[in-house]
């Protein structure tokens, strides 16, 4: 199924789709935040969202050279313009990072050190009975825990690859391996 069935928030003034890949070059000042710290509300961001019937599991595979402060990508969940998560890689104090923003009225943000190679990496969402659980692998085999938090509980939700560029254009990310599926049953510390 892969990108068919998604459609765009704030597309890209350049993009394609060929086959299972979508290749996307950021815009200027394009992001996803609100309130929180800054005090200002930006929903500029790309995302390639399409729509689930209820709880799911999304996997992806990003592949980008990140360098600018707050350059990043990966998979967003969205309810609204108040609620949602993004998820990913960004750079941050000159150092990419396992980042992710939930946001429920106002944005938080949670990052930690990526030892891994930034420019090829995969994510997992898993969103079942009101819980979001987040997943970082670089290899596609071992899923370390990135965060598990409460998400609100909607009858369907969009996800899809996400990805911006607040202080610059440019950033060209290629999204593959795009699955949506039912929610995953496996143990919270999936490192097998």
């Amino acid at each position: 199924m892969g990108f068919s069935e998604c459609s765009w928030l704030n597309a890209p003034a350049a993009w394609q789709l060929e086959g299972g890949t979508l290749t996307v070059t950021t815009d200027r000042g394009t992001d996803f935040w609100r309130e929180t710290h800054y005090g200002f509300t930006r929903d500029t961001g790309h995302f390639f969202g399409r729509r689930t019937s209820g709880d799911f599991t999304a996997e992806l595979r990003v592949r980008a050279r990140f360098r600018e402060l707050y350059d990043q990508a990966g998979l967003m969940v969205r309810l609204s313009d108040e609620e949602w998560l993004k998820a990913g890689l960004e750079i941050s104090d000159g150092a990419p990072m396992a980042s992710s923003v939930l946001t429920v009225g106002r944005s938080d943000w949670a990052t930690a050190p990526y030892a891994h190679d930034a420019t090829d990496f995969r994510i997992r969402v898993t969103v079942k009975a009101g819980v979001l659980r987040l997943q970082v692998s670089d290899d596609g085999l071992r899923w370390p825990l990135m965060r598990l938090c409460p998400f609100p509980v909607a009858e369907s939700y969009t996800v899809g690859p996400m990805c911006c560029t607040p202080e610059r254009e440019g950033l060209t990310v290629v999204f593959s391996e795009f699955r949506v599926s039912e929610p995953s049953d496996k143990a919270l510390h999936d490192l097998s």
